[in-house]
């Protein structure tokens, strides 16, 4: 109580400082700390406020965070005047619980800060006032509520649309400015890049539609020629959002057949070094960055897929954005003989700079989804023995690869495993499009050898997958290389329907 004292009489002093002034208006710092919410409203103690805030090159969302040794506590203790921040609400004393879709309640400091700067131009913060905060969770009891977060497939989703005979595959209605929706053709290219029925629109290429007339969206739309990236969302997401009182935000967006992806690279030094030379400069669109270059033929680099002018994103995980070329590399260094590189191409880079979106929100986006059973829970303890009479010979492999996976956010990796009576007693039977396991490049048909370096081919397999599983990821497999002949022989029909 004499906390929330102090800083009652703290917010009345700044107001007794402030003098009017018109040009900054309601925009003023100090008046938008004084109307904090009263904790006798108990509208106030429902539900946390949503921030979502933009930066533009080379800016800063406009805040600081004060680091408590020892505490898990993220509190806004400064808000630049003028800035993203401040525009949107964001108040000195502030409680930060969630960034994006992830509660950041009882994570360390640091490593809220590493989301908030991988969320990219524009990140979604969800915060309380602290002593509202401590009303509210006396009265409430349910910390779930008080960061709520959206699950999957009740998100807003990132679709891009590439025309065919039928166009873009959709009609738009509308009520009024901004206010559009989608009316989809059955089969059309919108239907299958994964657009809801009944979506609302909410940007184009990365721009918001909320001040469109109709002529603008369609003059829009025509502008973009071939292939058109939409955010959108169903009704069930748009009413979900509305009771939470969250914004239908970009940085909450499932990524839906997306054309570019940021990759995972995982490099094991050779006895000539990693073979690639890191330099800080100016990508195609005079963004600073970190690139790669000189990758040398045989090494480990160009063996794990790295590409001359991939663009560095982050180090093991944790995002470079912020960090200095010397910085970068020491984070390298400290990897030893094994580091996981997270990059994009050219190709890559120009799309999610047009989205004006981080590469990084879309690590584990799927491009086609069904039922949840086959997305979130397509985990290596999802093992089937399809019939004896279905099983056959497979067919002889051809090479062997390793890959290196991270779970996705719903635990799986993105791939089901299925048993043959003889030969290799483990393959892939199903992948998940735009998963962890695709992007690491497993395909259907695929042999199990080794999992985290364990040989497999014994008849304690299955037990012994489920305990790694449960192990620190990434999860290193390695695979022998399917054979085209006799794969749909091996693999019995419905067997990736598990």
């Amino acid at each position: 109580m004499e906390s929330a004292a102090a800083d009652l009489q703290d917010t009345a002093s700044l107001t007794l400082k402030f003098e009017f002034n018109p040009k900054l208006g309601i925009d003023n710092p100090v008046l938008s700390l004084a109307e904090d919410h009263d904790p006798s409203d108990l509208r106030s103690l429902e539900r946390p406020r949503f921030c979502l805030l933009s930066k533009e090159e080379g800016r800063s969302f406009g805040f600081h965070l004060q680091q408590e040794l020892g505490r898990a506590r993220h509190v806004v203790c400064r808000v630049e005047p003028g800035t993203s921040a401040q525009r949107q609400g964001l108040r000195e004393g502030d409680r930060i619980l969630g960034v994006n879709n992830h509660v950041v309640e009882h994570e360390d400091s640091e490593v809220v800060i590493r989301r908030i700067q991988a969320s990219g131009p524009r990140v979604l913060l969800t915060v309380w006032a602290q002593r509202v905060l401590d009303v509210a969770r006396a009265l409430q009891g349910n910390d779930a509520l008080l960061c709520p977060i959206l699950g999957p497939e009740v998100r807003p989703r990132l679709c891009h649309i590439v025309k065919d005979e039928g166009g873009f595959g959709f009609t738009v209605t509308h009520e009024h400015r901004g206010s559009f929706w989608l009316v989809l053709s059955t089969g059309g290219a919108a239907e299958r890049a994964g657009v809801p029925p009944g979506a609302r629109l909410l940007e184009v290429n990365g721009v918001s539609v909320e001040k469109f007339t109709h002529n603008q969206l369609s003059r829009k739309l025509w502008q973009s020629g071939e292939q058109v990236t939409l955010l959108v969302a169903g009704p069930e997401v748009e009413e979900k959002c509305r009771q939470l009182g969250m914004p239908l935000a970009a940085p909450l967006a499932e990524g839906w057949a997306l054309p570019s992806k940021p990759r995972c690279l995982h490099l094991e030094k050779g006895p000539q070094g990693f073979g690639f030379v890191l330099r800080e400069e100016k990508g195609l669109d005079g963004r600073l960055g970190q690139f790669l270059w000189e990758v040398d033929p045989g090494l480990p680099a160009e063996r794990a897929g790295m590409q001359a002018g991939d663009r560095l994103l982050a180090v093991a995980g944790d995002s470079v954005e912020g960090l200095s070329h010397e910085e970068i590399v020491s984070r390298i260094r400290a990897q030893g003989s094994c580091v996981s590189l997270t990059v994009v191409d050219p190709e890559a880079d120009r799309f999610f700079s047009m989205v004006r979106l981080s590469p990084l929100l879309f690590l584990e986006s799927t491009e086609v989804r069904g039922s949840p059973q086959d997305t979130c829970s397509a985990s290596l303890a999802e093992i089937k023995n399809p019939p004896v009479e279905d099983t056959a010979m497979p067919p002889v492999p051809v090479g062997s690869r390793q890959c290196f996976l991270y779970p996705g956010p719903g635990g799986g990796y993105g791939f089901r495993l299925s048993c043959v009576a003889c030969g290799p007693c483990l393959f892939i039977s199903q992948v998940t499009q735009g998963g962890s396991a695709a992007q690491a490049g497993l395909q259907r048909g695929d042999m199990i050898l080794e999992v985290n370096g364990y040989p497999v081919g014994g008849e304690t397999d299955l037990e012994r997958l489920k305990q790694l599983a449960e192990a620190e990821p990434p999860l290193c497999l390695k695979l022998a290389t399917r054979s085209p002949q006799g794969l749909e022989a091996w693999i019995p029909p419905g067997s990736g329907k598990d």
